[in-house]
């Protein structure tokens, strides 16, 4: 089974920024469009932003739309987010999955806080 595994969370101040990372099977990463998750504690999962496969068309959550970047490289099977100007509500763990389901089995996500 494939199951993603992110990287690159950490304790930060609020308004720094944190490249969070994510590794796919090759095989299983092909043709599919990619996104990012995050759980807060007491929250349902949300979807943060995703990623076309072939064009690199992008979707944003309002919440976080300007700040943070989502892109892919394609040979490395590896998406990647890049979070700037981070605020304390973005404290979550974030997951990377396909965007739409039926999913992959979730990985252990990546910790992110953002301290005030």
């Amino acid at each position: 089974q494939v199951q993603p595994v992110e990287s690159g969370g950490g304790l930060v101040q609020a308004g720094g920024s944190l490249r969070l990372s994510c590794a796919a099977s090759g095989r299983m990463f092909s043709g599919y469009a990619m996104a990012w998750f995050r759980q807060a504690p007491g929250k349902e999962r949300e979807i943060v932003a995703a990623i076309s496969w072939s064009t690199g068309s992008t979707y944003y959550a309002d919440s976080v739309k300007g700040r943070f970047t989502i892109s892919r490289d394609n040979a490395k099977s590896t998406v990647y987010l890049q979070m700037n100007s981070l605020k304390p509500e973005d404290t979550a763990v974030y997951y990377c999955n396909v965007r739409t389901e039926p999913r992959w089995t979730w990985g252990q996500g990546t910790q992110v806080t953002v301290s005030s």
